[in-house]
């Protein structure tokens, strides 16, 4: 898998781009020549992403950013965002679905319905509606490429993790449908297991942990971009960070 690919002339929607690795993954897209679409809700984030990627392009002439303001939990516009870029673009060669919300950590009893239903909005029904507003356009693209954020705790199911150890587990079966459904295509959909990061999802998790033990975003981001590259053959597989490789899944013995 190319290191570093050439992302110049190709246009990317990155989900969750106002911090931590979605912010990154942003960054290095358009460090590589991606004309970034950023959706987050957090303003102040995309527009600090932003003055980045406009330095960079000052410095390499490489990179743009399309801000997009936007919760995830505001269905009608997901689908206006996909009539915008059929409208502007016409098509979309890279959606990285990155977005995702933690809930709470604590026993499945104890959690409430307001948070178990959040985490089912913004981790699984977002994303499904991402793909239903933005396939078509991947597909008009000559080389879409989708990648879309999981988490061990999808395969770990730890004790006080269930809300989200469930949507994320849903969001691959999701993932792995599309990919069966366009293997036949030239778009390739993987799913990606970022392991630990240095992020604000992290500390909510795990407050007692020192950051600074943990990998920056930055470098998770690095090994994520490349699977947006031309060369990329596999789809329905699993990128683990960890590990540097994919892997493939396995039914339960």
């Amino acid at each position: 898998m190319t290191s570093s690919p050439d992302l110049t002339g190709r246009l990317a929607l990155v989900t969750g781009a106002s911090r931590g690795i979605g912010y990154h993954i942003a960054k290095q897209m358009a460090a590589a020549g991606a004309h970034v679409i950023a959706v987050a809700r957090t303003v102040g984030g995309l527009e600090e992403l932003d003055d980045e990627i406009k330095a960079e392009h000052a410095r390499t002439g490489k990179g743009e950013a399309t801000l997009v303001p936007l919760d995830l939990a505001d269905m009608a516009g997901i689908d206006r965002l996909g009539g915008a870029i059929h409208e502007r673009w016409g098509k979309l060669d890279i959606l990285v679905a990155n977005a995702g919300v933690l809930g709470v950590v604590a026993p499945i009893g104890h959690v409430e319905a307001k948070v178990f239903e959040k985490v089912m909005t913004l981790n699984v029904t977002a994303t499904w509606r991402l793909i239903r507003s933005l396939d078509p356009l991947l597909r008009a693209a000559d080389a879409g490429r989708a990648i879309v954020l999981s988490s061990g705790a999808a395969h770990s199911a730890r004790a006080y993790w269930g809300p989200y150890a469930a949507s994320k587990a849903a969001v691959e079966a999701l993932a792995r449908s599309w990919a069966d459904e366009t293997k036949n295509t030239p778009l390739r959909v993987n799913i990606v297991n970022p392991g630990v990061a240095r992020t604000a999802m992290r500390a909510q998790a795990m407050p007692g942990e020192d950051p600074d033990t943990l990998p920056h975003p930055t470098e998770v981001a690095a090994q994520i971009v490349p699977l947006a590259g031309l060369d990329i053959t596999e789809t329905g597989k699993i990128w683990d960070v960890e590990l540097g490789r994919f892997t493939a899944w396995q039914k339960p013995q």
